[in-house]
């Protein structure tokens, strides 16, 4: 039960304690948890900037509402879609794949045609919301693997994605930050952690068929 009791631990962190740092072999971790999320097709069509630098912080806090967290967290955890490109991605990861079970891509072929010819089915706006939605699954990783660690996390949707592809060169590298999560320690001035955490109790929240 464990993983219930870190769930019930966490929470949206509005405050950080800024003169307490994440360890490199903590955010060495939470990488390594983030690589190891589900995503569809096991494609993981996104990229995830780990900002620790105080000069593009700043920058990034203008960009996201003035709000503290960007600047006072340890790392800014930046998780970013693709968007241009799908074949190219996918003919790499078939060749992880193949290279990981020791076939030739030949014997993929026909999985491949099927991973392209389902996401080209897609429209533009169709297209956009499924890679951004690849993200949040990575992002639910890093908010487990936080709580698993007792490192505090705040994941964000409050900022300017445009600006942010702007200050960070996105756009050029064919990406666009969909959701953002500073992870670090929270402040003891912080009263949200008091609050007692509200959920549906489960009895309204499921439903078995």
């Amino acid at each position: 039960m464990n993983l219930i009791d870190n769930l019930k631990w966490r929470y949206a962190t509005k405050k950080f304690d800024p003169s307490k740092k994440v360890s490199d072999k903590d955010i060495e971790t939470l990488k390594e948890a983030v690589r190891l999320s589900v995503s569809s097709y096991g494609l993981q069509l996104y990229k995830v900037l780990i900002i620790k630098n105080t000069e593009i912080k700043r920058e990034l806090k203008k960009a996201s509402w003035d709000q503290s967290q960007i600047t006072d967290a340890s790392h800014l955890f930046v998780f970013c879609n693709y968007t241009m490109n799908f074949d190219y991605h996918i003919d790499n990861y078939i060749q992880l794949i193949a290279e990981a079970q020791g076939i030739g891509t030949d014997a993929l072929r026909n999985y491949s045609e099927t991973i392209k010819s389902s996401i080209e089915k897609k429209d533009q706006i169709g297209k956009k919301s499924w890679a951004e939605k690849q993200t949040y699954l990575a992002l639910s990783n890093l908010l487990a693997a936080c709580a698993e660690l007792k490192i505090d996390a705040c994941p964000m949707e409050g900022f300017d994605n445009q600006s942010y592809n702007q200050i960070l060169g996105l756009d050029e590298l064919g990406l666009n930050a969909a959701v953002i999560a500073p992870v670090g320690y929270r402040s003891a001035e912080d009263s949200t952690q008091y609050r007692k955490k509200i959920r549906k109790p489960v009895s309204k929240l499921f439903q078995t068929i």
